[in-house]
């Protein structure tokens, strides 16, 4: 019969409890009670994850090991379980502790194993009365009983002896603790009362109302709102040179019993005798509320507090203080601040200070600021500092941005640093940032933060920056805010503020408008604000008519050949079947492409843009500069199917002609062809290729000839060109390299007349090119041969006209040349 999963784990103790019964009968008799009690609020988590076996033996372990325990004092063992030693093993190492029974046991000792880095895998803590007799040890009948703390604790396995003696101190030092303070409370509180018998007997010559909030508050903590962990007396009557604290002899309580131990270390590693020291000390005030340098190591893990009160003589003069230290209950931290004595008072004295109407909105804001200002703080910010930081808060509320606020510690102990930063900035790298700027600009370290993020357009972060013995110069919270704020504007705040420099406030808001939320986060991480100028110029300018936007750059820091590409495409991404190729052919090779989708605002077409990162073919380098236009040209005609794609257009960029001027070279090409010349377009293109300057030249030369705007001493520039294109094909190594660009030589001079100069009624270059040229003259064209032809080329369409004489006669009549296109029209 299946058992039901909540019938399990009693099931599993049923068990452990049949293995004790198979014991001793003697010890199964004495042991029975706490094993019940034992396992009686175990997790049913637990108890299923461990074998009845197991249970039984850390169980009977704990049992026997709390035989003995000396007279007040706590008994520890440490070890690693193993069954032929132990009778039973654990992959954790096991701690047992028996104690007397008091507050805070389980809380301090968690605190201690979590200030050694240790995780609790378990902690069993079952009260237990037993009968000890005077030596301690464990008695059926007789002795004393009392009700004591047994724990079993499991944590991180360790077998370095040095670190279980290191464990089992700490956890030694911190039961002490526990024990001075719990056995001295009442003392303590004794000695609240006699300080507040003494200041109602004798009140000190200060104002009455602050002597009256003061024991307000001294009342207020002895009613539950403060654990007392410690109390000791000092004098400030020190020889020069001496401490500026005495401790009265034997006054110490609780964890301050001990002499030697100090809890409010100055900068030096003492109080110190600097002037600012005791200035502090002799303020005539009552009441030092701040917190100590050490950690609490009973209940919780924080900073110890500090609750001073200052004892003066008749004349006023400050005598010495009586000092509390503990924790503050959670009572000081749920409970609105003017509900507890001190913090009330502070908080209407600003009020009245800033003269806001308590109903209005400003008012309610400075009322809210104060209520929620960190209750550390208000128990220890003075009431200039918190009214100058109260209003400064309040002056973020109506234009949110990254604030510093900073207060030194009146020991110089540590920095209290309160950042705002909007809350839709805030996150965890950009508060890992701020902390490091903080460290570094305040030469210490920080060593605690909180964050409260609410419904408030801020969040709020506050630091503790603890500084370093010896003197700490003013920090310049100006300098240090400036830091902060750059750390923390984002990159659309950069990307605003280079819009409105470049574009001026009104054009660079209503593309803000557009693009200030369109960018990847990708992207964001990949590029500067000030380097999307360009692209969002690219973007812009897109539209149905144009979809398409190219940008060739140079990236920073690269090889000399290295070449960046963007593409700009409206509505689709770039396919890279299509894209690869082109580029290849205009005598690129593709690295790595990036792409971004650019989301624009709802209604909007989104935009693709493509990063390539590129190496040039070229053997030398590119002058980018020289070329950037006419490749940016080039590329989008390709694209638009309005110039051909094929290896003519690595031309652009290594002999600098534009796309016209490659479809000119490329029309001669189509031209030879048809005359049966013997070499393939590939060929000729990677001849061209090969010789860049030449082909250059051979451009230069047709523009020598038949540019209406060229120099009117055209045959005086012509034979110059003629001259360098001869001396250049005489260092032609290859003869068919020889013969190919001799041929596109023999085209130019060949060439009578030519639409390539005209232009169409917009303004535009024809989207087609032709030539009338002497067939007589073209070393290539086979027989018979007309006396001239004319050569008409487009992208989409070739075609020749021929005239037998010089009369026209209506269309070509014939042709006697193999593979010939032209027919009777």
């Amino acid at each position: 019969m299946a058992v039901r999963q909540e019938e399990e784990p009693d099931g599993r103790i049923a068990q452990v409890m049949a293995l004790l019964h198979e014991g001793p009968k003697a010890e199964r008799a004495a042991a029975k009670p706490f094993f019940t009690r034992y396992f009686q609020r175990m997790a049913a988590d637990d108890v299923l994850a461990r074998e009845a076996a197991t249970l039984y033996g850390q169980a009977l372990s704990l049992w026997h090991f709390a035989g003995h325990k000396p007279e007040g004092a706590a008994r520890i063992r440490i070890y690693n379980p193993n069954i032929e030693r132990d009778g039973w093993q654990s992959p954790h190492t096991a701690i047992e502790i028996v104690n007397d029974d008091m507050p805070f046991l389980v809380d301090s000792v968690g605190v201690a194993l979590a200030g050694l880095n240790l995780e609790i895998h378990l902690l069993q803590h079952p009260l237990f009365s037993l009968r000890r007799n005077g030596q301690g040890k464990r008695v059926a009948a007789g002795g004393t009983e009392r009700l004591e703390s047994l724990m079993h604790i499991e944590i991180d396995a360790q077998s370095d002896p040095a670190r279980l003696g290191e464990i089992a101190a700490v956890l030694g030092d911190t039961l002490a603790d526990v024990r001075a303070s719990v056995e001295d409370w009442g003392a303590m509180r004794d000695k609240l009362g006699e300080t507040l018998a003494g200041l109602d007997a004798a009140p000190p010559p200060l104002g009455a109302g602050e002597v009256a909030e003061a024991m307000a508050l001294l009342r207020w903590m002895a009613d539950d709102n403060f654990t007392f962990l410690g109390y000791r007396e000092y004098h400030y009557e020190a020889a020069p040179g001496e401490e500026p604290m005495q401790i009265a002899a034997g006054s110490g309580l609780g964890i301050l019993r001990d002499p030697a131990r100090r809890v409010m270390a100055g900068p030096a590693g003492g109080i110190g005798a600097r002037a600012e020291v005791l200035r502090f000390l002799h303020r005539q005030e009552l009441l030092i509320v701040t917190k100590a340098n050490a950690r609490a190591t009973v209940h919780r893990a924080v900073p110890l507090d500090y609750i001073g009160v200052r004892r003066f003589d008749a004349a006023g003069k400050v005598l010495g203080e009586r000092r509390f230290i503990g924790l503050f209950t959670s009572a000081a931290y749920n409970r609105n601040p003017r509900d507890i004595p001190l913090l009330r008072r502070k908080i209407r004295r600003i009020v009245e200070r800033a003269g806001l109407a308590p109903h209005s909105h400003d008012g309610k804001a400075l009322l809210n600021i104060l209520e929620t200002y960190p209750r550390d703080e208000l128990f220890q910010i003075g009431e200039d500092e918190l009214f100058a930081i109260a209003n400064g808060i309040l002056a973020l509320q109506s234009r949110p941005r990254i604030r510093l606020f900073l207060r030194r510690d009146d020991f110089a102990r540590f920095y209290s640093c309160l950042v705002f930063v909007p809350r839709e900035r805030y996150d965890t790298h950009l508060r890992q940032r701020l902390a490091a700027i903080l460290a570094a600009a305040l030469g210490g370290r920080i060593d605690a933060y909180h964050t409260e993020i609410g419904d408030d357009p801020l969040a709020r972060l506050h630091f503790i920056v603890a500084l370093p013995p010896g003197l700490t110069p003013a920090a310049d919270a100006a300098a240090i805010e400036a830091e902060l704020v750059r750390a923390g504007r984002s990159w659309g705040d950069d990307l605003h503020e280079a819009l409105v420099a470049a574009r001026g406030e009104e054009q660079g808001q209503a593309l803000l408008h557009r693009f200030a939320n369109a960018f990847p986060p990708g992207y964001r991480e990949r590029y500067q604000p000030t380097l999307a100028l360009g692209d969002i110029d690219k973007m812009a300018a897109l539209s149905a008519d144009a979809p398409l936007g190219v940008d060739l750059y140079r990236p920073p820091v690269s090889p000399e050949r290295a070449l960046g590409l963007k593409l700009y495409q409206r509505g689709a991404p770039v396919l890279l079947s299509l894209c690869l190729p082109i580029l290849e052919h205009m005598g690129l090779t593709v690295l790595e492409e990036h792409p971004f989708e650019i989301a624009l605002a709802p209604g909007e077409p989104g935009i693709w843009l493509h990063d390539f990162h590129l190496s040039a073919k070229t053997p030398s380098p590119i002058d980018l500069a020289a070329v950037k236009a006419t490749f940016e040209s080039a590329l989008a005609l390709v694209w638009s199917g309005a110039m051909e794609d094929d290896g003519f257009n690595q031309l652009v960029l290594l002999s600098g002609l534009d796309a016209r001027e490659v479809a000119l070279l490329r029309a001669y090409c189509k031209y030879l062809r048809q005359t049966g010349i013997a070499f393939s377009q590939a060929y000729m293109e990677d001849t061209l290729a090969a010789n860049p300057a030449l082909a250059r030249r051979l451009v230069e030369l047709f523009h020598a000839r038949f540019d209406p705007a060229a120099d009117p001493d055209r045959a005086a520039r012509q034979h110059d060109i003629e001259q360098a294109i001869a001396a250049a094909l005489d260092q032609v190594a290859s003869l068919d390299e020889d013969r190919i660009l001799r041929s596109f030589l023999n085209l130019v001079q060949a060439t009578l007349r030519t639409s390539f100069y005209q232009r169409d009624r917009a303004g535009l270059p024809l989207d087609r090119l032709s030539f009338k040229l002497a067939s007589g003259e073209i070393a290539e064209l086979p027989a018979p041969r007309p006396l001239v032809e004319i050569f008409v080329y487009a992208p989409g369409v070739e075609g020749i006209h021929l005239r037998g004489g010089r009369v026209a006669r209506g269309g070509i009549r014939w042709s006697d040349r193999r593979e010939d296109f032209r027919t009777e029209i």
